[in-house]
């Protein structure tokens, strides 16, 4: 018997209001969730069945990493504060002057790690293993590798120290600095630092700042000039390092330039750097490396980059940060974007009193730390999106906060010629699909109302721009998947029953109703879309969607929609999560170059034509190609 059916006989067979009285934080969109006296949360189901709220479990968090840092006589002190945490931490210094993409080069001995806490003695650094030059200067950065004593990777970190013994702690950059927000003429360097500092960005002669003393730093650089390659340094607590960056062509320019697209990246099956705590760091370097080498402009990146699913923001911060580290050498000197997926979710879980019942919906309540609102916070990008669900035909009060915000998780951005809207078909998701009828939420794939208005806008608006040629539009989940993701992305085996349930009713269109409105808006409405880029399914493919593909299960009964013109499916869900083999779908023969093999997509944009390549970034083999214009 399916959860499903549980909770559906449940309301029938015993007595109980059908809709429960909403607290005041508990959002009225949700069904049959209360908080009691206490402060808990409960899901309750006529007189019989209580679902608890019940946290996973955290064994590690941001809170634990990058520990507390002591300068000692000798070297510095860590503590995690990990009572249970025993292993080894390597260490190794990190050459900033020395490589264009500074890593640490880690020397083979090895620091005990007991019950969360290390001493690390510096002298296994001096000598011949001052590649910095540290003892001279007094300033020393140390990268640090944690492992578990089951060998796994856990966490890559940084300490910056200043003297030669004693050793005194000093503000060192963990997180960045990275490009952000890169136009033609203005950009954003962001960083975190383990310790409060103040921080400036010198360009060009001029120095930015954004004026505080923080961890966090994001500093708005303006008036740069277009197609003109920047140096910059970022100064912190009194060291420094410098990169460069490359704005983008005035619009309309239609200089030729690449970018890369890719997507999954969450924590991969083999251990070591394949799975960093939730980042398949050893593929995301890889591929960040490789779209170095070819100069990209700029790396799309949509979704699952973390494995997530968790109920701790400080465990999700974690592996975000891990992520991070693994693109970090390399998004010095170019931006990656990131999009959201189903594996960013962030989640509260109910069980019964015996753990057999057990459901995950989405955090809440929304005006606090919600799925959407932790990934905003994680990545610089565009505030152009729409605002979120709130006022749609839907929302049972439109005069509260009744839906997360959409900031930062829907955007669009330019680079001459090319517009790239991305999306979010995992906005409000409730992992539980069995119970989005009794509880409500979304289901994964699923694009909402005010999202779609305002994508119908945007490409209004694109389209109407001269300087715009070419408009690639980017989600997390395909409209047409092609392997293990057959039963749900927006297909769910072509039953149009499936939608979100608002309040304890469902929304008027359905999976398939709203997956043809979105081929209607970037097929027929649009002829500057060149192609959709998707992920979630763990594999690369090509997959042609035109007048002759097609797009509908045997017997459907409701209104077909008719393409006018053809462009492109291109699935690049392989930067490292574990591989889906392909399936047979009404589409198959319309899908093309499928392959297991780990893969990023550049797209060669010349004036009116795009030529894509896709290449295993492991081996440089070259796994398909494609004229798209």
């Amino acid at each position: 018997m399916t959860k499903r059916t549980v909770f559906l006989l449940t309301l029938l067979l015993f007595p109980g209001p059908f809709l429960l009285a909403q607290n005041e934080d508990v959002p009225a969109v949700l069904s049959h969730i209360v908080r009691d006296r206490e402060g808990s949360y409960r899901i309750v189901l006529g007189d019989t069945l209580v679902l608890n709220d019940t946290p996973r479990e955290v064994q590690y968090s941001v809170l634990n990493f990058p520990g507390k840092v002591r300068g000692t006589e000798k070297g510095f002190d860590l503590d995690f504060g990990l009572p249970r945490l025993n292993g080894v931490l390597f260490i190794g210094l990190i050459d900033y002057a020395g490589s264009r993409y500074p890593l640490p080069v880690y020397r083979s001995h090895a620091f005990s790690i007991v019950t969360g806490k290390v001493s690390v003695d510096m002298s296994v650094l001096r000598d011949h293993y001052d590649m910095t030059g540290w003892e001279e200067s007094g300033h020393a950065v140390v990268g640090y590798r944690v492992v578990s004593w089951r060998g796994q990777i856990l966490y890559d970190g940084k300490v910056a120290l200043e003297g030669t013994g004693p050793f005194r702690v000093v503000p060192a950059i963990i997180n960045g600095p990275f490009v952000d927000l890169l136009t033609h003429n203005s950009a954003v360097i962001s960083w975190d630092t383990d310790l409060p500092s103040k921080g400036t960005v010198t360009v060009g002669g001029r120095t930015f700042t954004d004026g505080k003393q923080a961890r966090h730093h994001e500093v708005s650089i303006t008036d740069l000039q277009a197609d003109t390659r920047y140096d910059y340094t970022v100064e912190y607590g009194g060291l420094k390092q410098q990169y460069a960056f490359h704005t983008a062509p005035a619009p309309g320019s239609r200089k030729p330039f690449v970018f890369g697209y890719t997507s999954d990246s969450r924590g991969g099956a083999g251990w070591g750097e394949r799975n960093i705590h939730g980042s398949n760091s050893y593929m995301v370097k890889k591929i960040a490396a490789l779209a170095a080498l070819k100069k990209v402009a700029f790396l799309q990146f949509t979704g699952d980059v973390i494995s997530g699913y968790r109920t701790d923001a400080g465990d999700e911060i974690l592996q975000y940060s891990n992520f991070k580290h693994a693109l970090e050498p390399f998004a010095h000197y170019f931006p990656v974007i990131v999009g959201q997926g189903n594996h960013e979710v962030l989640m509260r879980n109910f069980a019964d009193s015996s753990g057999r019942y057990r459901v995950s919906v989405a955090r809440f309540p929304y005006s606090g730390m919600t799925t959407e609102k932790l990934f905003s916070e994680m990545f610089v990008l565009p505030k152009n999106g729409p605002l979120s669900e709130d006022g749609a035909v839907y929302d049972p009060d439109p005069g509260k906060q009744d839906f997360p915000s959409y900031e930062e998780t829907v955007y669009y951005y330019t680079w001459d010629n090319v517009a790239v809207i991305c999306l979010n078909s995992d906005y409000w998701y409730t992992p539980s699909d069995d119970a989005i009828q009794v509880v409500g939420g979304n289901f994964h794939g699923y694009v909402m109302d005010k999202q779609m208005q305002w994508l119908a806008s945007t490409l209004r608006k694109l389209e109407k721009d001269a300087h715009i040629d070419h408009i690639f539009v980017t989600i997390h989940t395909p409209f047409f998947p092609n392997s293990a993701h057959i039963g749900d992305d927006m297909w769910y085996h072509g039953n149009n029953n499936v939608r979100p349930w608002v309040a304890g009713h469902p929304v008027e269109k359905g999976i398939i109703e709203r997956r043809d409105q979105l081929l209607d808006l970037l097929i027929n409405k649009s002829q500057k879309v060149a192609a959709l880029l998707t992920g979630d399914e763990h594999n690369y493919c090509k997959t042609e969607i035109g007048p002759m593909t097609p797009i509908y299960p045997v017997g459907y009964k409701g209104r077909k929609l008719k393409l006018k013109r053809t462009i492109y499916q291109i699935n690049n869900g392989a930067a490292g999560a574990p591989y889906y083999a392909k399936a047979e779908v009404p589409w198959s023969s319309y899908t093309t170059g499928f392959s297991t093999l780990n893969a990023l997509c550049l797209f060669h944009v010349d004036g009116p034509h795009i030529r894509m390549e896709v290449i295993n970034p492991d081996t440089f083999e070259k796994i398909d190609s494609l004229e798209l214009r």
